[in-house]
């Protein structure tokens, strides 16, 4: 059970902190002269991650496929 816990845990604080260092690369790239696209994919890797992590899409292809 600690184990469960403990790899929640980590998994919570990657997505954190992949959404975190995401968004300070959408900053940075906001001062370069064609932001628009860049935003625009930067946006789609986090909205990736949120479907992922949040809403737990990937379970619907997985094998068991329900949501717990």
């Amino acid at each position: 059970m600690e184990k469960k816990k403990s790899s929640a845990l980590r998994q919570s604080f990657n997505v954190f902190l992949g959404l975190a260092v995401l968004t300070a690369v959408e900053y940075g790239v906001s001062f370069i002269e064609f932001p628009t696209v860049a935003l625009f994919i930067i946006g789609l890797f986090k909205a990736g991650l949120i479907l992922n992590y949040f809403m737990h899409v990937g379970l619907l292809w997985s094998d068991g496929g329900k949501h717990k």
